[in-house]
């Protein structure tokens, strides 16, 4: 779907990172060491996402992930699979989904597209934890600030069947609410963690929510993610709905246009 998005001109003064790292695929059990905790999430037959697992049993993705794409109808977490360290025909682990929950304030439908990216997040419970030495859940950190250096796992469009690690893409800018990146996403991307480096450990900072053009430039639009994941644990752990807030419009700036990988 095309979509028309207003960004502020602020978030492109910094010009696009020479270092960035081209994708690098993960075929072998050696190029994935340390990065089976991403996986690839089976929608049923309506395609796939990018998730990681935070907790033995909690997978971190977007939030529209878990809508049909055709509808708008949520998805059935039945249909809803996880396979950590999905490569080459293999995973390193195969979980069905108890439940799927997508942030309170996050909305599917709407003219506002632009404002979903600040609450595009979900959280997928498995019927069962992963408790293996290979698979470790990633902490969570702090939101990157413009100019930082980060990194992606993701599976996308023509790499479905083994995720891609860009080692170093950069924050080209970022408000309360959402980061614009450099890096290399596409569709099947969604929900892909995005890691910042931390006393040598990578920790999740932001998930991808959409592709974007803006005056030509490919960027990566990502959630904020302290606050909403806060939402969607309190959420999980009451098993109620946390009261929706306000949505925060975004607005002034050039135009693009992006596309929800």
């Amino acid at each position: 779907m095309r979509l028309i998005a207003t960004l502020a001109l602020s978030l492109f003064a910094l010009p696009l990172q020479a270092e960035d790292a081209r994708l690098h695929s993960l075929q072998t059990a050696n190029d994935s060491r340390g990065w089976d905790a991403v996986g690839r999430i089976n929608l049923g037959k309506k395609g796939f996402c990018t998730g990681a697992l935070i907790a033995p049993d909690l997978v971190l993705t977007a939030g529209h992930c878990l809508f049909d794409k055709d509808t708008g109808a949520r998805i059935d977490p039945e249909k809803i699979e996880f396979l950590a360290g999905w490569r080459n025909g293999r995973a390193a682990a195969y979980r069905g989904v108890k439940r799927a929950l997508a942030h309170p304030d996050f909305v599917y439908g709407g003219a506002e597209k632009l404002a979903r990216v600040a609450h595009d997040i979900a959280l997928i419970q498995l019927d069962q934890p992963i408790r293996l030495p290979s698979i470790q859940p990633f902490a969570t950190g702090a939101q990157p600030r413009a100019g930082d250096a980060v990194g992606v796992v993701s599976y996308g469009k023509g790499r479905a069947d083994a995720p891609s690690l860009q080692e170093v893409c950069s924050v080209l800018g970022q408000q309360p609410d959402m980061l614009v990146l450099s890096c290399d996403v596409d569709f099947g991307s969604s929900g892909a963690p995005v890691f910042a480096m931390k006393d040598g450990a990578p920790q999740v900072v932001s998930v991808v929510s959409a592709k974007a053009e803006v005056e030509g430039r490919k960027v990566a639009l990502g959630t904020s993610l302290e606050a909403p994941l806060a939402d969607l644990r309190a959420e999980l752990a009451l098993g109620v709905t946390v009261r929706p807030g306000s949505v925060r419009v975004l607005s002034g700036g050039n135009a693009g246009n992006f596309q929800r990988p």
